[in-house]
């Protein structure tokens, strides 16, 4: 039997603009609940399923209800999940008018045909009779007023740290029988064209195999340029430590004045994250604590076991 771990993140940024104490006590209110349901003998996959459904359904952080607005004025929501066990990604690009992204990903994990597009993902929901769910709260359709008024000139992704919850969610979970599961969600980085699509939606942002899983957050197209989460993981199962393959694909990254963060599991429990981002809205379990990287100084790049 091992030690369950896991890692969990709502987003990285530009600043935090105060709240600490409130995201902190979003954060550990998952993890506390994820992980128990770890002790309990749930597997990675129902573990992230669960955590990414959570903080889904937490309107701090852009992903399900709260998610950001893009230009046109429309949610569009992206989610992806890693099942390293079974070497399975699936996800959904783009999908609209549903409360939980992760659950359609879930779903596809069973399917030929695992990632669907925003037309899919629509025919997806139909065929599930999922119910219609509407992710608007009146702070995003604030902050879209807002930026209308200025001509959609600031940049979403810089503030994916702020209190008032523009960042993308991520889990990472490693279960009692060695298995892990990575699982990345969020509603885009705001006032974005129509038709991007985030690297949430990309094994770049979620990755895992049976050595590691990372989840990515930041700026998703400097995530889809260093191939991130598949470059840490690739190189755990190519011989390095979890400390070492980070450090090496962030030095990189920060080389090329890239901005994001990433969480990350080994299955020898070892915990990791990350950052080129000056924030990183991160909390942890190592089986005997809780911890969180709120308050970690610019370019560290970290972990504990």
């Amino acid at each position: 039997m091992v030690q369950p771990k896991l890692i969990i993140h709502g987003g990285a940024g530009s600043s935090l603009k105060g709240g600490k104490d409130a995201v902190r006590k979003s954060l550990f209110k998952v993890v506390e609940e994820v992980y128990a349901l770890l002790c309990s003998g749930a597997s990675a996959k129902d573990a992230v399923v669960k955590g990414a459904q959570l903080l889904e359904d937490d309107p701090r952080f852009n992903a399900g209800t709260g998610s950001v607005l893009q230009s046109d004025g429309h949610i569009r929501m992206s989610a992806s999940l890693m099942d390293g066990f079974a070497q399975q990604f699936s996800g959904v690009i783009n999908v609209s008018r549903v409360q939980n992204p992760i659950l359609l990903a879930e779903f596809l994990q069973s399917s030929p045909d695992r990632v669907l597009s925003d037309f899919g993902s629509a025919e997806l929901l139909r065929e599930l009779s999922v119910p219609v769910y509407d992710p608007l709260t009146e702070q995003r359709l604030k902050e879209w007023i807002d930026e209308r008024n200025h001509n959609f000139s600031r940049e979403m992704a810089n503030v994916v740290a702020e209190p008032a919850g523009t960042g993308t969610i991520g889990v990472v979970a490693l279960d009692s029988e060695g298995r892990i599961c990575a699982g990345t969600s969020t509603g885009g980085k705001g006032f974005e064209r129509i038709g991007r699509v985030s690297d949430s939606a990309m094994p770049a942002g979620n990755y895992a195999s049976a050595k590691a899983g990372v989840s990515c957050t930041g700026i998703g197209e400097h995530i889809i340029d260093e191939c991130l989460a598949p470059r840490i993981v690739i190189r755990v199962g190519d011989g390095l430590s979890l400390a070492e393959a980070m450090e090496r694909s962030f030095t990189e990254a920060g080389n090329n004045n890239r901005d994001f963060g990433a969480i990350a599991l080994d299955n020898s429990g070892t915990i990791g994250w990350g950052k080129t981002s000056e924030v990183l809205l991160a909390a942890y379990h190592t089986g005997s604590e809780m911890g969180d990287t709120l308050e970690l100084p610019d370019g560290v790049i970290t972990g504990c076991r």
